[in-house]
């Protein structure tokens, strides 16, 4: 039996639990009580921040655009006339004279066939053949040194197979997109490498990375020509507007006003088709990479659920 000592004793303990349970409730119920000025507080901090930081946001944009307007002023004042006066006019008369139209022709083929392989930048050479030879034998000439240009990498890239891929090791981004460029059938490959050509990949170090890949060589041509068409238009196009604002600069040409908007309405034309290009070469690229990397990681799940299928139960 219990004493009533014992039984006092469970009372006050009893009493006692109560008595914090009921302090506990009334400590919870404060805290809930002051919860929603928290959350609240919490909520408006992050979206405050974020305000501040689209203000700077734009503070930033303004100004680079401000800059960027004031540099472009510039340059048309100053600096656009100088280069036409200083650098291209001269280098035109001078390329015109000094060389007859053959050996002009063939100056170029070289210069365009050559500069890949020791990475230097063909662009002038472009702009030369569209100035002087025009859409006709000026195409003729930068797709025939162009393809040259591409070969001669690709056949001496094979040589040093194997220190281009100890060096494509250092950029694994680089080295997995042009990686890309091998995989599939023929068609693939010929995609690939006309998206390669079109997109801002610098396709002096493509010529020779790609020998490491298994890339073929027919795929690599045709891709490479057809992926070198537009550019070659691009090109030739701007080297006829240089050519048609130094003769304006010099004297020598009197643009009239059906001119100034013809040429406005077709250097705008121009850029936004190479922004385009380059915008649907780039998503194009990266659509490609992501369905290998689905495809892969398909296989890989796949694989693994035939050896769960294969394990004892």
């Amino acid at each position: 039996m219990m004493t009533q000592e014992s039984a006092e004793e469970l009372e006050e303990h009893a009493n006692s639990g109560h008595h914090v349970r009921r302090g506990n409730s009334e400590y919870v119920r404060l805290v809930i009580s002051d919860e929603p000025g928290a959350v609240e507080n919490e909520m408006l901090q992050p979206q405050a921040e974020s305000r501040l930081n689209s203000f700077w946001w734009w503070i930033k944009a303004f100004l680079w655009c401000f800059v960027i307007i004031v540099i472009s002023l510039l340059l048309l004042k100053w600096g656009v006339p100088f280069v036409f006066e200083k650098i291209i006019y001269p280098m035109m008369e001078w390329e015109a004279t000094a060389f007859g139209r053959p050996v002009l022709a063939l100056v170029l083929v070289a210069s365009l066939a050559l500069f890949p392989v020791f990475f230097i930048p063909s662009g002038p050479s472009m702009w030369l053949a569209g100035m002087i030879f025009g859409y006709g034998l000026g195409f003729v000439i930068i797709m025939v040194g162009t393809t040259v240009g591409m070969v001669l990498p690709y056949l001496i890239g094979l040589l040093f197979r194997d220190r281009i891929h100890q060096w494509l090791k250092r950029w694994p981004r680089n080295a997995e997109m042009i990686r890309l460029a091998g995989e599939g059938s023929s068609f693939h490959q010929f995609q690939v490498v006309a998206l390669f050509r079109i997109s801002p990949f610098p396709y002096t170090i493509f010529n020779y990375a790609v020998v490491v890949t298994n890339m073929r060589f027919s795929p690599y041509l045709w891709g490479s020509i057809a992926g070198m068409v537009p550019e070659a238009f691009l090109y030739i196009y701007s080297g006829r507007l240089i050519k048609t604002f130094a003769d304006a600069q010099n004297g020598k040409h009197r643009l009239t006003t059906v001119e100034i908007v013809y040429n406005i309405i077709s250097f705008i034309i121009a850029v936004v088709t190479i922004v385009a290009f380059t915008v649907y070469a780039k998503r194009t690229l990266n659509e490609l990479k992501m369905a290998e990397a689905n495809e892969e990681a398909a296989s890989v799940s796949g694989n693994a659920s035939f050896e769960i299928e294969k394990a004892p139960h």
